[in-house]
């Protein structure tokens, strides 16, 4: 419905015009997990073409395709977006430890896209000036993820593969600095060490076998 006013010999008449407004079709679960999924991957395109902070809203809009109100529905915030794919990747790289191993897990991170892996170098300045979103980055793991991985590691231990005189959570500090250092290597362009050498370092690290009188 529309009012409007029209001056008619000095004197106003207001007109009433009805519409007919089109409901919007309300999404099902399926197509809202789609929808969300598109959000999602075009963003992740986005973010490694110009990086985050060349991901304009204009250029995340043209990269997903839906405007900028229907990308912010989801998320509110570009820093929330990116969250949102840190979260994913932190996810499925614990995963992928828990259950098959470090050997899977530095395939993986030799695998990534070094472009998108530069993005995470960059939005690291972030983390320095903001105590607040630091409290965010460093919760990103869903608890369950941190447990699993924190279990591999200590079934290692019980079964005598992996070293005990240091704790489960320091030999997984560890794998994660190991880590950390090949995606920094890789997302500023530079070939890391071959995966072979990595794992056979690694293994003389924390193997329990050259540390058996440690404990």
């Amino acid at each position: 419905m529309t009012i409007s006013g029209i001056r008619h010999g000095g004197k106003y008449k207001t007109y009433v015009l009805f519409c007919k407004v089109r409901r919007v079709p309300k999404l099902s679960d399926t197509e809202k997990e789609a929808r969300r999924r598109r959000v999602l991957e075009g963003a992740r395109r986005c973010f490694a073409r110009y990086g985050y902070d060349g991901a304009t809203v204009v250029r995340l809009e043209r990269e997903i395709g839906l405007s900028r109100g229907a990308i912010f529905n989801w998320f509110p915030s570009k820093q929330d977006l990116f969250l949102a794919l840190a979260a994913e990747d932190n996810t499925r790289l614990h995963a992928l430890f828990a259950e098959q191993g470090f050997d899977a897990l530095l395939e993986a991170v030799t695998e990534d896209e070094p472009d998108w892996l530069a993005v995470y170098l960059e939005f690291g300045r972030l983390l320095k000036s903001d105590a607040g979103l630091r409290e965010r980055w460093l919760a990103i793991a869903p608890p369950e993820a941190r447990e699993r991985s924190r279990t591999r590691i200590e079934t290692g231990q019980a079964a005598g593969e992996l070293r005990v005189d240091i704790s489960a959570d320091e030999l997984g500090q560890f794998l994660g600095v190991v880590i950390d250092g090949i995606v920094s290597q890789r997302a500023l362009g530079f070939q890391p060490p071959a995966s072979a050498l990595v794992r056979r370092l690694v293994t003389d690290a924390i193997g329990a076998g050259n540390h058996a009188g440690r404990a």
